[in-house]
């Protein structure tokens, strides 16, 4: 496909994180894919959106996904991205967003769960603290044609944040190969290699087919 046959064509990001797609839109642009217009949440009607009930990633970014898509009429790509923890069975998991549970804006309850997950750590021994960043990427198409690929930035949690980039876990993930935290790293850096610039990067080139309609 030509940079001519998407030149009008938009996708929408759906997701209300705006920390999130910032960096899915700097993910997405330096694909390089040609007139293809990324789209937020705030620039579409408002529709219902269904909650994440499904049990792994990549149901829930598919749920986001079609659910998006039925309701705007447009390709609509969404993610869902969480902490799997080796010490604690996987979790937060899919649940890493409300792990701490309560009320609060997106600042504080990324506190919240930070804190809790280092408090349920406290005691475990360094050799087993490893954890992966965990992504599902979703592109659904109005017609229910659907793509869904995961990938994993393995790594391992320090005891104290560090950094002041990012968000969510970053300050206590230290990723395989680095002696910085996530939140210690660049946004270019991370956008290399971090879950999910892994996953979107999986998933754009199959978006072409979603595209050619």
């Amino acid at each position: 496909m030509t940079g001519a046959d998407v030149a009008t064509r938009d996708v929408l990001l759906a997701t209300r994180n705006d920390a999130k797609l910032a960096e899915l839109r700097r993910v997405v642009a330096a694909l390089g894919v040609e007139g293809v217009r990324i789209v937020g949440l705030d620039e579409v009607p408002p529709f219902d959106e269904a909650p994440e009930t499904g049990a792994t990633f990549a149901e829930n970014s598919l749920a986001k996904a079609h659910d998006a898509a039925a309701a705007t009429g447009m390709l609509a790509v969404a993610d869902d991205s969480g902490l799997a923890v080796d010490a604690l069975n996987g979790m937060p998991g899919v649940l890493s967003a409300r792990w701490s549970g309560g009320p609060g804006d997106r600042r504080e309850k990324d506190a919240r769960n930070l804190a809790l997950v280092l408090d349920q750590m406290a005691d475990v021994p360094e050799e087993r603290r490893g954890a992966a960043f965990v992504c599902a990427a979703a592109a659904a198409h109005p017609d229910g044609r659907e793509i869904v690929v995961t990938e994993k930035w393995p790594g391992r949690l320090i005891r104290s944040p560090r950094g002041l980039n990012g968000f969510g876990y970053d300050p206590a993930f230290v990723p395989e190969g680095e002696t910085r935290t996530s939140a210690e790293m660049s946004a270019a850096e991370k956008d290399a290699v971090s879950h999910r610039a892994r996953a979107f990067r999986t998933l754009a080139p199959r978006l072409r087919s979603l595209l050619a309609d």
